[in-house]
């Protein structure tokens, strides 16, 4: 039986069909939904697996990035905190991770949020692509298997921040650290544009100590398929048609989500 995937848009979240298509990809099935479906009960998280946060302008960001959504969905914590018990997956990517960590998603032992994200060192929005490198001490199931990564970034707000030393080595020491930023040699990228946001220590995504919530600001599912990559035709020219018949590295972690209830 296929896992059931539900997917949240509304308000300016608008990577739905990217993410419905990526999951249905995997072997999934999937329904989109508003935010206001899911207040109004019209949706019921308990028929579902796996549950994503799109990418987006969610309000505007007027009040901050995810903010306003975050104070919406905080009327449904009991609900969101009994669909997390049943050992389910939550991806939350670019805007859907800046929701989740005002909901709270990765707070420290003591509930208190000790990260965020907050506007690219840049001073603008920045719309390209990042090489990125899996952390190997990552608990995070999504990327389990996945090594060197080539994905799309488009955001204004992507850097990810802690609120001392302490917050970041919190992380580190609990295998929260999913992915970095990496520059053409691997090593972990501290400059624009590898960086392409300024996070500290290059962090690209985290998970929650169960490694079943991960908040990305990538976007894997804006690598569905190889015609997204911004060398296609090079890629053409030079495997032909093979070229069209590589997995795209953001399918990959969709995969890895539906294989996770086989």
């Amino acid at each position: 039986m296929k896992p059931n995937a539900l997917i949240i848009t509304g308000n300016g979240l608008n990577t739905e069909k990217e993410i419905d298509y990526s999951l249905r990809t995997a072997g999934a099935q999937t329904k989109i939904a508003t935010i206001y479906e899911l207040l109004d009960n019209d949706v019921n998280l308990k028929d579902y697996h796996m549950l994503a946060l799109c990418g987006g302008f969610s309000d505007g960001d007027d009040l901050g990035a995810g903010v306003a959504t975050a104070k919406r969905l905080g009327k449904l914590d009991d609900e969101l905190r009994e669909f997390y018990r049943r050992d389910t997956l939550i991806y939350d990517v670019c805007n859907g991770f800046q929701i989740a960590v005002k909901l709270g998603a990765f707070d420290d032992e003591n509930s208190q949020r000790d990260v965020t994200l907050t506007n690219n060192d840049a001073g603008f929005f920045y719309n390209g692509w990042v090489h990125l490198k899996v952390d190997p001490n990552s608990k995070c199931v999504f990327t389990r298997g996945l090594d060197n990564l080539y994905l799309p970034v488009r955001h204004g707000e992507g850097k990810f921040v802690g609120a001392n030393d302490e917050a970041i080595e919190r992380l580190r020491r609990n295998g929260q650290v999913v992915m970095r930023y990496v520059d053409d040699r691997g090593n972990v990228a501290t400059r624009f544009p590898d960086n392409p946001n300024g996070s500290i220590d290059g962090i690209a995504g985290i998970c929650d100590k169960t490694g079943r919530i991960f908040g990305t600001m990538p976007h894997f599912e804006a690598f569905n398929h190889m015609t997204n990559h911004p060398q296609y035709t090079r890629l053409k020219r030079h495997f032909g048609r093979a070229a069209d018949e590589l997995e795209p590295d953001g399918i990959k972690l969709f995969r890895n989500m539906v294989g996770y209830f086989s």
